[in-house]
């Protein structure tokens, strides 16, 4: 979400309609990765103690979950950063510097799929749309209906999945590990960003075109899941899904 990420196409839409619900009365809550480029001094960020201390287990590893909060500036919108020096110090978010996608993309973002959803629960919070964008989001949404599915929480929330033209890469053999031991169904194929977000739409209430084109596989994962749900939105026609 911008400021706190890089200019993008999702940053910036993270922030439209995260303040359009906040300014129309909703309680709006944005919960995103703390990555190593989100300058702490700056946003002031800090610890919710209440809301820390909690354990992730990433394929039989514990994980200390940290969760830090910011007002996002000039408005009283609470931001939540899910945090963890392993997965989240480093300063890129899926690249080395040679341009290689790390290693551990898949674990970091099943760690923060069950940070949110953690998260969630730990603020007595239930929120009506739980409304993602990008593909480490869409993690959640895998989790959501697989992990947790005996979870009822969420029974009545509806789930938005807004896909964009990110840039794909596979994730490494290893990863396969991390959801063996989740037990997240094989046929699924979180191999990569790609797959992963077509395992997603899958998943979801409403699917939104993020971008005004989508490409390749994103597109025809977009064509087919919106035909069974009944139909498309675009980015303009969000208001309407609340």
């Amino acid at each position: 979400m911008s400021p706190y990420q890089e200019d993008s196409t999702i940053a910036e839409s993270v922030n439209r309609m995260a303040l359009k619900m906040h300014r129309e009365g909703n309680d709006v809550r944005v919960l995103m990765p703390r990555f190593g480029p989100v300058s702490e001094r700056r946003f002031q960020l800090h610890e919710v103690i209440r809301l820390s201390g909690m354990n992730i287990i990433i394929n039989d590893l514990d994980q200390p979950l940290i969760i830090k909060v910011a007002s996002l500036p000039g408005e009283r919108l609470q931001v939540y950063f899910i945090d963890n020096e392993e997965y989240f110090k480093r300063k890129a978010y899926y690249l080395d510097a040679e341009g290689a996608p790390f290693e551990d993309n898949l674990e970091r973002a099943v760690f923060f799929a069950r940070g949110v959803i953690e998260t969630v629960k730990k603020l007595n919070w239930v929120p009506d749309v739980i409304h993602l964008n990008g593909w480490m989001s869409a993690v959640v949404l895998v989790y959501l209906k697989t992990f947790y599915k005996k979870d009822f929480y969420f029974n009545n929330t509806k789930l938005v999945l807004s896909l964009y033209n990110e840039p794909d890469f596979d994730f490494a053999g290893s990863a396969s590990d991390v959801l063996k031991f989740d037990k997240i169904p094989a046929e699924l194929s979180l191999a990569s960003v790609r797959g992963t977000l077509k395992a997603a739409a899958g998943f979801a209430d409403v699917l939104l075109q993020g971008d005004e084109f989508l490409e390749g596989e994103i597109q025809d994962a977009y064509e087919a899941s919106s035909a069974q749900k009944g139909g498309h939105l675009d980015a303009d026609a969000v208001s309407s899904v609340y």
